[in-house]
Formats: C-alpha cells, structure tokens, sequence
C-alpha cells in the first residue's frame, strides 16, 4: 500500500469533492500522514480562533511541531491550507450527519439521527461552529462552495424528511422551510454561543454532561412541537 492510500481520510475526502478544488499537489507524494494530521489539526483550530486573514502559517507550523519548509511542501499557500481544513471539516460533517437522512427509515427516525448525529459531531469537533461562523459572517470567497456543495444538499434533505413526515402523518402540519431553519437553529446556536453560555451561566456549557442534556432539550423539543403523539392501544 502507498502513502498516499493512507491519507484517504484526508485527501480523498478534499479530492472528491465537487467544487473543482485540486489536491494540493505536495499531498500527492506525502509518506508521513501522521504530519498531514497534525498540520490540519493545528490549522483547524487557529484558523478557528483568529481566521484566515489573522493566522500565521508559522504558528501553525510550530503547533503542528513541523517547520514552514515542510507546511509548504504540503501545501502551496495558507489558502491552500485553509480550502483544504475546510474541506476535510466539511466531508466529515456531510458524511456523518447528512447520512442520518438517507437510508429506509421513518421520517421521525430520521430527524431524530440528525440531531443526534449533529450532536456527535459537533461535540467531537468543537472548531467546526467557530470555522462556520468566519465563514458566514465574514462571506469570504468560501461561503458560496460550502452552501454549494455542503448546506445546500444538507438543507435540502431535511426540508424534504419534513415534507414527508408531514404527508405520512408523523409531524404536524408545518412550514417546512422554516421549520428546517428552526431545528438547524437548535441545534447549532448552542455551539456557536457556547462563549455566551458560559457567562450566563457560569460554567463550560460544553462538558460531556452539558451537550447531552442540551441534545435531550432538543429531542424534547420536537417530541412535543413537530411530532404527532402516537395513538396508544390497549
């Protein structure tokens, strides 16, 4: 097996996507992923605190404990670096939460795994709310390929479990396209404010115990304003 074979859960990730991005070309003979990893760790999350503009590939080298020579043998530039963050964040969010609405299951099963996967992923990628927020509210030339490609379909594939849900008589008669904005809201608004939160609050709003009493807040949520009560028989 070549080196590059095991970069797949980075590279071939950025690689498949359809926004017409190309690999960096230095992943195409990488030998060590291990060091790809770390780069991408370290410029996931100081790109989440200070953005593109503010980070500086040298702080990113020395996180990732590998010098500049070598950032950029890997990648040309740090906007390369930051496409590729994105991208690899992205795949992994669409591939995880997006995968709840596909498949057999009943509409409310479905909605249910999003949230719970959303939850999941969220609570294992706590830059991904801040990388999301830089994008959108600074609308940077990479907005318009993440709704593309990663939101677009996202949204698309919720309003559609709404809509369904709603014909088969699971969920109240709603507005699906604000519905499906009430529950991204839900659900995302707590990641995005955690900072907030955690004045108010005066704690971590983002400890283990925390997000899951969050996501039960949520399912509660819905339980009680989207889906029909079931009958019970006796």
């Amino acid at each position: 097996m070549t080196a590059l074979h095991h970069t797949a859960p980075l590279a071939a990730r950025a690689e498949s996507a359809t926004t017409g991005a190309a690999l960096p070309p230095g992943l195409a003979s990488a030998r060590n992923p291990a060091t790809i990893q770390r780069i991408v760790a370290a410029a996931e999350k100081i790109f989440a605190e200070q953005g593109l503009d503010g980070a500086r590939t040298d702080a990113i080298a020395r996180s990732a404990r590998v010098n500049k020579a070598l950032l950029y043998y890997y990648f040309r530039s740090k906007e390369d670096l930051h496409r590729f963050t994105l991208e690899t964040l992205f795949s992994q969010m669409r591939e995880q939460v997006g995968g709840a609405m596909e498949g057999s299951g009943t509409p409310r099963d479905r909605l249910v795994g999003y949230v719970n996967r959303y939850f999941d992923f969220t609570g294992a990628h706590p830059n991904y709310p801040r990388l999301v927020q830089r994008e959108v509210m600074g609308r940077g030339q990479s907005l318009q390929w993440i709704v593309q490609v990663y939101f677009g379909p996202l949204y698309r594939r919720l309003t559609a479990t709404i809509r369904s849900g709603i014909a088969r008589g699971e969920f109240r008669p709603v507005d699906p396209q604000h519905t499906a904005v009430t529950i991204i809201a839900m659900t995302v608004f707590y990641f995005a404010a955690a900072p907030v939160l955690g004045e108010l609050w005066r704690c971590n709003p983002l400890t283990p115990g925390r997000i899951a009493a969050r996501r039960r807040s949520v399912l509660d949520f819905l339980e009680h304003g989207l889906f029909q009560q079931r009958v019970r028989t006796r």
